[in-house]
C-alpha cells in the first residue's frame, strides 16, 4: 500500500501524555512499534496507516529441546585446572579447561522464535490529518487515531490476561467506512488454513525437538461484510470490526489448536467493551499500585521520541524518567504473569528465529536483572514464573553438581531455556558456577520483604539449604592464606592480564563468586534462624562462612576484581560483577563498610558511565547503593540519552530488555532502601528530583511506603505493614534516625519532627 502522507497533530486526542508513550508518525521498524502483552502473549504494534502490522510472540515458541551432556571429564579435570590456577599457570589451566570444561554449541539449546504477524492492509492513499500512535500503560492499550477523507479512523490494541487473546478494535465516525484485507503469514514452518468464512487458522512447528503450535483468527464486524479470498479475509463496508487472536503451543497442552480455537471463541462471543473492561480491571489491579512524580512535564507536550532528542542534546527531563521507571513495570506486567514462562533477554518481544544470545534465559545477570524491580516496585507475583523455572532447574542442576563437579547440591552456568538445560556453552570465558546461588538468593528476597514462615519453610530453605550444599563441596583453600575459594570461575565476563602476559577469564576465587558465596551462606544462616532445627548443617555453613576469603582493595584503591591484583584486558568493561556485594548483595555499604564502599567507588570510576544499556542500568543501583543520588540520576540520563530506542526499549544493543527492568530498580533504589535492617527515605535523591512524590514501594519486612519531598528534603512518609501483623523498624533520612514501630491497619506518618521527638 502508498504510504500515506502526515499532515498535522492533534496532541490532545487522548489527553495529557504523562503517563503513556505517544508519536507523530507510525512505526518505521520494530524498534519503534509499540509492546502489548499479557505474559504469554505479546505483539508490537506499528500503526503503518495503510498497512498495519501486529509482529506476533508466544513465550513457548522456541526451537530445541531438553538434553543434558554428562561430561564427566569435567569432573575428571577438575583437580589439574585448579592446580594450575592456583599454581599461576593461567596459560596451562585455559588449555586443560578448553578441553574438558565446556561444550561445543549444540542445536538442541534451542532459540526463542517469533509466533506469526497479524497484517491489517486499508485501501486508499488520501492525506492523513492529526496522526498520533499512543501506548497508555495505565489501560495498557496501544491506540492510533487519524483523519483520511474526512473520516476519523482509530484502532486499539490490547492483550488480555483474563481472556488470553490479543484484540484489535477497528473504527471510523462514519457509517460504513471500514474496508480492509485480514491475514496471517509467519517466514518459515507454518501453513495457512480456514474454518469458516470468518476464521484464519495459522498451524507451524519449530525445529530441533521444538514445538506445534496454532494461531487462531476471528474477525467480528458490525455492518459491512466478512468473506474468504484465498488466505486472507476481506472485510468490507463495517461499521466496526473485532480482531481476536489466540495462540497456544505442545509446550503446555498436546492440542494447541483446540484450545486456542476455545480461547478465542469465548473472547469473540463478547463485546469489545466487556473485553477492555476485563483487561483494564486486571492490569490496573497491578500497574496503579505504585505512582511516581519527579517533576512537571516539558513546558508544551512532546511527542516522546522527541522528549528522547532532546535528552540526547543534553536536556534535563524529570518526567520522562519518571516514565521510563514505570514503563519497566508495563513491561514486567506484560511479560511475566502466573503460569508462564519468565521474561526473558527480550520480555517476550522477538521478530527474529535467531535473536542474540538465543533470546534465553542469561543467568549471569540479565535474567536476576529482569526481576529486581518485582519486590520493591510491588509486583511481588510476578516473581512466580521465575521461581517456577528454578524448581524445573534444580534436578538438572543436581546432575551437574554430580557429574561434573563430584559436588552435591545443585549448580547451574551462564545461561539456561525452557527446557531446563544445564548449559556450558561453548568456552571457558563463560564458565560460571554461581547461577543457581544467585537465582536461590531471589527466592530468600521475596521472603524478606512479605516474610511468610510457610513460604519460607517450604520453597525458600529448601533451595538456599541444596545450594549451600554445593559449595561446601566445591570449595578449596588456595594456599597463600588459606583463605576457601570457589574455582575454576570467571569474573563474568571479564579477563585479565595474567603475570605472564596472558590473556585470562579463568581463576580461582575472583571476588564476585566470593561475595554470592557469601550472600548465600548468610542467607542460609538467617533462614534457619527463623526455622529453627538443622543446627548441625547450618554450623558447617557457619564455619565455612567464617573461611572464605574476603574482599580486598587494590594498588588504584578499587575493590579488587579477582583475587589477585590483576589489571583488567578492558579497563571499561561492561560487566562490573566484582561490586555484587554492593548490589544487589547486601556487604558492601558507606555506612557500615566505608572502606570497602569507596573502593567500589573506585572501580566505578574505573570502569567509567559506559557500557551497554544493562551496565549503565546497574550503575543506576550501584550508584544509589553508595547515596551518590546526583551520580545515579546521571546514569538515567546516560541510559536515556545512549541506550534507549525510539519505543524505550533498552538496547545492548540490540534490544535487551534487561536494562528496562535494571532503570526502574535503580530509580527505586534511589527513593528507598531496606535492605540493611532498616527503612531508608530518600537515600539517594538527586538534585534533578527536588520535589516529587512516590507511593505504594515496597520495604523489606512486609511495609509499604509512600514519600513526599520538596525542595530537596523530605516532608511527609506514610508506613504501612502489609504481609505481618506488627513490625518495628528502624526508620532512617540523612543523618536522623527512628525506631517505630507499624502495625497493620494503622499507617505510621514520619516528617522531620519525628526524628526530633523524644
Amino acid at each position: 500500500m502508498v504510504q500515506a502522507v502526515l499532515l498535522a497533530l492533534s496532541v490532545d486526542a487522548f489527553g495529557a501524555p504523562t503517563d503513556r508513550l505517544w508519536y507523530i508518525a507510525p512505526a518505521a521498524n520494530w524498534n519503534e512499534a509499540l509492546p502489548i502483552g499479557n505474559g504469554r502473549l505479546g505483539a508490537m504494534h506499528f500503526g503503518t496507516v495503510g498497512r498495519e502490522r501486529l509482529a506476533l510472540n508466544e513465550d513457548s515458541i522456541w526451537s530445541g529441546e531438553h538434553y543434558y551432556s554428562p561430561t564427566p571429564s569435567m569432573r575428571e579435570n577438575l583437580p589439574e585446572v585448579r592446580r594450575l590456577l592456583l599454581s599461576g599457570d593461567y596459560r596451562g589451566a585455559h588449555a586443560l579447561a578448553e578441553r574438558h570444561l565446556a561444550l561445543p554449541n549444540d542445536p538442541r539449546y534451542g532459540h526463542y522464535q517469533p509466533l506469526a504477524d497479524l497484517w491489517i492492509d486499508f485501501p486508499g492513499a488520501e492525506p492523513v490529518l492529526d496522526y498520533r500512535r499512543e501506548l497508555d500503560l495505565e489501560s495498557a492499550l496501544s491506540k492510533v487515531s487519524y483523519r483520511q477523507d474526512g473520516v476519523t479512523f482509530m484502532r486499539e490494541v490490547l492483550a488480555s490476561a483474563p481472556d488470553q487473546v490479543i484484540a484489535v478494535r477497528l473504527t471510523a465516525d462514519r457509517p460504513g467506512r471500514i474496508t480492509c484485507d485480514v491475514a496471517l503469514s509467519r517466514e518459515k514452518d507454518a501453513i495457512i488454513t480456514s474454518d469458516a468464512a470468518n476464521r484464519i487458522v495459522l498451524s507451524g512447528s519449530t525445529p530441533f525437538g521444538g514445538v506445534r503450535f496454532a494461531v487462531v483468527l476471528e474477525a467480528r464486524t458490525e455492518g459491512g461484510t466478512i468473506r474468504k479470498e484465498g488466505e486472507r479475509l476481506r472485510i468490507e463496508r463495517a461499521d466496526s470490526v473485532v480482531l481476536v487472536l489466540g495462540a497456544q503451543s505442545t509446550f503446555r497442552r498436546p492440542d494447541p489448536l483446540a484450545i486456542a480455537s476455545a480461547e478465542v471463541g469465548r473472547a469473540a462471543a463478547k463485546r469489545w467493551d466487556e473485553i477492555e473492561r476485563a483487561h483494564g480491571a486486571d492490569f490496573q489491579s497491578l500497574f496503579r499500585r505504585v505512582t511516581l512524580d519527579l517533576g512537571s512535564t516539558p513546558p508544551a507536550p512532546r511527542p516522546t521520541d522527541e522528549r528522547l532528542r532532546l535528552v540526547r542534546a543534553g536536556a534535563s527531563d524529570p518526567a520522562l524518567e519518571a516514565l521510563l521507571f514505570q514503563y519497566g513495570r508495563y513491561l514486567l506486567i506484560s511479560s511475566s504473569r502466573s503460569g508462564t514462562l519468565p521474561a526473558n533477554l527480550q520480555g517476550i518481544w522477538n521478530d527474529s528465529y535467531k535473536p542474540s544470545w538465543f533470546g534465553d534465559y542469561t543467568i549471569n545477570i540479565n535474567t536476576e536483572m529482569n526481576y529486581w524491580p518485582a519486590e520493591p516496585a510491588n509486583l511481588a507475583e510476578l516473581t512466580e514464573p521465575l521461581f517456577t523455572l528454578i524448581e524445573k532447574l534444580r534436578p538438572v542442576g543436581r546432575l551437574a553438581a554430580r557429574d561434573r563437579y563430584g559436588c552435591r547440591g545443585w549448580v547451574l552456568s551462564t545461561r539456561t531455556a525452557p527446557w531446563a538445560t544445564s548449559e556450558l556453552r561453548g568456552t571457558p570465558n563463560l564458565l560460571f558456577n554461581d547461577a543457581a546461588a544467585w537465582l536461590s538468593l531471589h527466592l530468600w528476597e521475596h521472603y524478606q520483604f512479605a516474610p511468610d514462615r510457610t513460604f519460607l519453610r517450604d520453597r525458600v530453605y529448601p533451595v538456599l539449604r541444596e545450594s549451600a550444599e554445593f559449595y561446601l563441596d566445591f570449595l578449596v583453600a588456595e594456599p597463600s592464606h588459606g583463605w576457601l575459594v570457589a574455582g575454576p570461575a570467571t569474573s563474568p565476563e571479564n579477563t585479565f592480564k595474567a603475570p605472564d602476559g596472558y590473556k585470562s577469564a579463568l581463576s580461582m576465587g575472583p571476588t564476585m563468586s566470593q561475595q554470592i558465596v557469601r550472600e548465600l551462606f548468610t542467607a542460609v544462616l538467617a533462614a534457619g534462624e527463623v526455622l529453627g532445627g538443622d543446627d548441625a548443617f547450618r554450623g558447617v555453613v557457619r564455619d565455612k562462612l567464617a573461611q572464605l576469603a574476603p574482599m580486598q582493595i587494590g594498588r588504584r584503591g578499587q575493590l579488587q576484581e579477582w583475587l589477585q591484583d590483576f589489571d583488567e584486558i578492558e579497563p571499561q568493561h561492561r560487566h562490573v560483577s566484582h561490586l555484587f556485594g554492593l548490589h544487589p548483595g547486601t556487604q558492601i555499604s558507606p555506612n557500615r563498610t566505608p572502606e570497602l564502599a569507596a573502593a567500589a567507588r573506585r572501580s566505578l570510576e574505573l570502569r567509567g558511565d559506559g557500557g551497554t544499556g544493562w551496565s549503565k542500568a546497574w550503575k543506576i543501583n550501584f550508584w544509589a547503593r553508595l547515596l551518590d543520588g546526583d551520580h545515579a540520576e546521571k546514569m538515567v540520563r546516560e541510559l536515556l540519552a545512549v541506550s534507549t530506542l525510539p519505543n524505550l526499549f533498552n538496547s545492548h544493543p540490540p534490544f535487551q530488555i534487561d536494562g528496562n527492568f535494571g532503570a526502574t530498580a535503580g530509580i527505586a533504589e534511589m527513593l528507598l532502601q531496606s535492605h540493611l535492617e532498616a527503612v531508608h527515605l530518600l537515600p539517594a535523591l538527586p538534585s534533578a528530583w527536588a520535589t516529587g512524590s512516590v507511593s505504594g514501594l515496597r520495604a523489606r519486612g512486609g511495609l509499604m511506603v509512600d514519600i513526599k519531598w520538596a525542595d530537596g528534603h523530605l516532608t511527609l512518609a506514610t508506613l504501612r505493614a502489609t504481609s505481618v501483623e506488627r513490625v518495628r523498624v528502624l526508620v532512617r533520612y540523612g543523618p536522623h534516625e527512628r525506631m517505630v514501630e507499624v502495625t497493620k491497619g494503622e499507617p505510621v506518618i514520619i516528617t522531620l519532627k519525628t526524628f526530633e521527638e523524644k
